[in-house]
């Protein structure tokens, strides 16, 4: 296992300290990504790192985009680390990217009624304002998959489900319509992908930028198990949270315990630390069909 990393100290300007991710400036337009092994549930940074996570998350999400290329540009530039930069702690957790003007909601595709999205469609009969067919159970899949975006909160606040009119009125209808197509196409074309591999991935969060001349760019990650979650297809019952390759791992034990989902966080025991490193290299190996080396899990 890995080196932990909380938190990275590199000699550029920090733009930005995350969830998850530290973002820095390189000049001429360029950022530099570290994906730390911070974990957030319930939008807290909680208290104890999941070792060599950080890495995970960059190499499957560089595995998404290098497949989604054709459906999206991504952020990805090219180019090795930064000189001074450790490769050794830094090489397989960080990337070299474009600097966007990030969009202000996130980007999620449901494709099974879960999580929140099946609490709204308890209580209101449609989530995100698209009316569903009553009578559904917990993880049921969907007709066609929908776009269901969210504000995109700030380190220690929640994110808030809205409707795509609401997208409309932050970002305009024609830029709104191009990433919801978006979304929806890498979810489908990731869904089918996934599936003859035996995942299923009920929803996923993406999310965009723009470039100079205004193009769409998905950027940050990609299909990762902190963004999506991803079901064995062989556990799945209907009327059932499945096991998930993901951090719902770590949400159930938060949910078990009753906290309040506020901050401070409560520490993770061991086991759930293990147990979710567990399902994070299931994810990878079964979607990729390789192990990570170097900062791996």
């Amino acid at each position: 296992m890995s080196a932990t990393l909380l938190s990275s100290d590199l000699p550029f300007p920090l733009l930005h300290r995350g969830k998850v991710r530290d973002v820095y400036a390189l000049g001429n337009d360029e950022l530099l990504i570290v994906a730390t092994d911070r974990l957030s549930a319930f939008d807290v940074v909680l208290p104890d790192p999941i070792p060599g996570k950080g890495a995970l998350l960059t190499q499957l999400s560089n595995f998404w985009f290098a497949r989604t290329a054709h459906l999206c540009a991504n952020h990805l530039r090219k180019g090795g680390l930064p000189e001074g930069v450790d490769a050794s702690v830094y090489g397989q957790r960080s990337v070299r990217c474009k600097r966007l003007r990030a969009l202000p909601v996130e980007a999620i595709a449901r494709g099974y009624l879960v999580g929140s999205g099946f609490k709204e469609y308890q209580a209101k009969g449609f989530v995100c304002g698209i009316p569903l067919p009553s009578g559904m159970a917990l993880a049921q899949q969907l007709a066609v998959p929908i776009f269901t975006p969210s504000t995109k909160a700030a380190v220690g606040d929640h994110d808030e489900n809205v409707t795509f009119d609401a997208v409309v009125a932050l970002i305009g209808a024609n830029l709104a319509e191009q990433v919801r197509a978006a979304t929806l196409a890498i979810y489908q074309f990731a869904a089918q992908y996934a599936a003859e591999r035996g995942v299923i991935i009920a929803d996923t969060k993406l999310e965009f930028g723009l470039d100079e001349a205004d193009n769409l760019i998905v950027m940050d990650e990609m299909l990762t198990p902190d963004s999506s979650r991803f079901w064995p297809a062989d556990e799945y019952v209907l009327g059932k949270n499945p096991p998930s390759f993901d951090k719902q791992f770590a949400r159930d034990y938060l949910e078990a315990i009753h906290w309040n989902k506020v901050p401070p966080a409560p520490n993770l025991p061991q086991s759930v630390i293990e147990g979710t490193v567990l399902r994070y290299r299931q994810a990878f190996e079964r979607l990729t069909g390789h192990s990570l080396t170097g900062n791996n899990l």
